[in-house]
């Protein structure tokens, strides 16, 4: 957003907010003579938030058309991979800019990365991994598209914007990607466990593992990609 020249009096449209983080430190950003507009297909996290110095409004942007025209600034973060028409959503958001205007979207790859354990050394290690292969096989039935976030430097392209740059962030160790990997365990265990990928003890095994912070464990790649709208040549 930095690199994009983010500053005071920007109008920013926040897609698939979620919660008050970014959309709050977006309205800091862009001061009083800015505006930030937080939308999502559940804005109860959003209608929550007290003080509130963004506005709010319940929008599919896969199927919603966009709420305005003239924005400086709009920005997905693990929300395309949720929408059925991504092709559709993608419209939208350009639409909604100004000319000049700076699309970024960010997500993440699995596919770049199959191993949460990259350095396989001990049992420890091997079932790290054995319970991250048994949860890429179970996105992968779901539909999830495992390779779409490289995707979006061609997507940005593809849908007439300029000056497309990308990068990826790939953190391996530390507090975060350990309690990453215990929230997503224990959301999915039983799933894993119905669909005999793996047992019961496996997975408490493994979260005691992942709660002695002897594992050096990796999070798929997040990969950024932004562009902007052409500039009006007179």
């Amino acid at each position: 957003m930095d690199q994009c020249g983010l500053a005071d009096g920007w109008n920013v449209w926040e897609v698939g907010a979620g919660g008050p983080s970014i959309p709050s430190w977006l309205a800091r950003r862009v001061g009083p003579k800015g505006r930030v507009l937080a939308t999502d297909i559940d804005t109860s996290w959003l209608d929550d938030s007290e003080g509130r110095t963004y506005e709010v409004l319940r929008h599919d942007v896969g199927v919603d058309a966009p709420p305005s025209a003239d924005f400086d600034l709009v920005h997905a973060r693990l929300v395309l991979v949720h929408v059925s028409d991504r092709d559709r959503a993608i419209d939208n958001m350009v639409k909604a800019l100004r000319p000049g205007g700076w699309l970024i979207l960010e997500e993440a790859d699995p596919g770049l990365q199959g191993m949460v354990c990259l350095d396989e050394f001990g049992p420890e290690q091997e079932l790290a991994n054995k319970l991250k292969r048994a949860f890429r096989s179970l996105m992968a039935e779901r539909g999830v598209d495992l390779s779409f976030g490289r995707t979006l430097p061609r997507r940005l392209k593809k849908a007439g914007l300029v000056d497309t740059q990308s990068d990826a962030y790939f953190p391996v160790g530390g507090p975060a990607c350990n309690e990453l990997e215990r929230a997503t365990v224990e959301q999915i265990r039983d799933r894993l466990v119905d669909a005999g990928l793996a047992t019961q003890q496996e997975i408490d095994r493994h979260l005691s593992n992942v709660a002695s912070g002897r594992l050096d464990l990796a999070t798929s790649p997040m990969i950024s990609a932004w562009a902007r709208t052409p500039l009006v040549t007179p």
